[in-house]
């Protein structure tokens, strides 16, 4: 059993190698987006909730996505552990982590940080976005959602260092390099 979140910077790579975890270990990936998306089209209280702020453009309040997170984390295939991956977010999302998982009796066993160099990341983006012909992944986008996560998400590095369950991995490497120092970090 593995509860685990997956925090970096956009193109660290944590989705990739929380694509990988899951499998090894078989336990749900749980993206925000994702589960924003499903609730939404599942039509659950708190999708519903979410839905009015999505069609209007605006970012979903962090009550309506603890709600989401916390319905997801009591379905059956959530019992034998998972990977949160872009959630929290923010300090204040971690907190409203901490709880929910004390009422439902659940701890988190690591907490994966993916280190890598903002100017390997722009290159990595810029990269991705000439790949996937993302248009919108320019330079000057991808410094601003680099100074975001350093200014909003960097800060939950401190909150869980001190929980002794925060594994600090250098970004840099092989794909396997990565994968295999995740896994001899979560063990």
């Amino acid at each position: 059993m593995k509860r685990l979140i997956f925090m970096g910077p956009p193109g660290a790579g944590k989705g990739t190698q929380a694509d990988i975890i899951k499998e090894k270990y078989q336990i749900p990936q749980i993206s925000t987006g994702d589960i924003l998306r499903a609730a939404v089209k599942n039509g659950t209280p708190m999708g519903i909730e979410a839905k009015k702020y999505m069609d209007a453009g605006d970012l979903v309040p962090d009550a309506v996505v603890i709600g989401i997170i916390r319905d997801r984390l009591v379905e059956s295939d959530c019992a034998n552990g998972f990977i949160l991956d872009g959630f929290p977010r923010t300090v204040e999302q971690a907190k409203a982590l901490s709880e929910i998982l004390k009422e439902l009796r659940m701890e988190l066993d690591s907490v994966v940080n993916l280190d890598v160099p903002d100017e390997e990341l722009v290159k990595r983006l810029l990269g991705r976005a000439i790949k996937e012909g993302r248009s919108d992944d320019n330079e000057e986008t991808i410094k601003n959602r680099l100074h975001t996560y350093n200014t909003k998400t960097l800060p939950l590095i401190d909150f869980y260092k001190g929980s002794g369950i925060l594994r600090q991995i250098n970004g840099l490497g092989s794909m396997e390099e990565i994968t295999n120092t995740i896994l001899k970090s979560i063990q």
